[in-house]
């Protein structure tokens, strides 16, 4: 058997499944040199699964600059895994700062992919996954909370938070308070036994769990924004004879078509037009 190559190797791991394994992670995680953990007891369920006896380091938020530059310093010599307690390392888990330092260094960096529960979500809530936004966790203090809401309301993009079964229905209120009532899906326990993907519009889905918390982990999707009617002859008229006032047809057109969301193809026929 090949020898590890040395570096860092970010290895995916099981959302719920232990089948989901590749075999590739599967045999990365018992062939590393150490492997960097964010707890110790749920990984070693992993390790006894695939028959890997490997030291493990914890490796989370509480980690040090002292901590990850002792790791980078092992870097050249050593093949060293990371994994978080489920999914994709890095996504909404720590490990960005490792992976920066690593390159900085000069070491090697691999990537063994594998489950994602945002990507697993999407695939099953049945909105548009042509253009998505992944903001993991929202604050919990309500202030700051709505501020994050506020901040991506006008994205035209399906939303990708995770949430905890606690916070979900207050969670919930909040999206439909600063978004609207969109269309939108609770997806819980994803591969596991009782795995399911409720839909619904934010206020449905809000009220059903006030009245019915729910438990594991969860991911909510959120669809984007309905398409906003196309302005009408007479609002794009009285635009463009304001803007006409000030600006040249083109730039009249321009900044008419920006606001009013028209193509700038009609503003400036119409400008032309108007202009005559």
């Amino acid at each position: 058997m090949n020898e590890l190559p040395a570096g860092l190797h970010i290895v995916a791991t099981p959302i719920g499944n232990l089948g989901d394994l590749s075999p590739r992670a599967a045999d990365t995680l018992r062939r590393a040199h150490r492997i960097l953990v964010e707890d110790t007891r749920v990984t070693a369920k992993l390790l006894g699964h695939v028959g890997a006896k490997v030291p493990m380091t914890r490796y989370d938020d509480h980690s040090t600059d002292r901590d990850r530059e002792a790791i980078v310093a092992r870097l050249g010599e050593e093949a060293i895994a990371l994994v978080s307690d489920a999914g994709t390392p890095l996504i909404s888990d720590p490990g960005y700062k490792l992976v920066r330092a690593a390159r900085a260094a000069g070491h090697a960096v691999h990537t063994i992919p594998g489950p994602s529960a945002g990507i697993a979500a999407l695939t099953l809530a049945g909105l548009p996954t042509d253009r998505f936004l992944f903001v993991g966790f929202l604050p919990a203090k309500a202030k700051a909370r709505a501020d994050a809401i506020a901040d991506i309301a006008g994205l035209r993009a399906t939303l990708v938070i995770y949430e905890s079964g606690p916070r979900l229905a207050g969670t919930l209120a909040a999206l439909g308070d600063g978004l609207g009532d969109r269309d939108a899906a609770v997806a819980r326990e994803l591969t596991k036994l009782h795995e399911e993907c409720v839909t619904g519009t934010l206020e449905d889905l809000a009220e059903r769990y006030a009245a019915t918390p729910a438990k594991g982990e969860i991911v909510i999707i959120v669809g984007p924004p309905s398409e906003a009617p196309e302005a009408s002859q007479d609002a794009l008229d009285a635009a463009l004879d304001e803007a006409l006032l000030r600006l040249s047809p083109s730039r009249a057109a321009a900044e008419v078509a920006d606001r009013l969301g028209v193509p700038r193809k009609r503003a400036y026929a119409r400008a032309l037009e108007l202009s005559r």
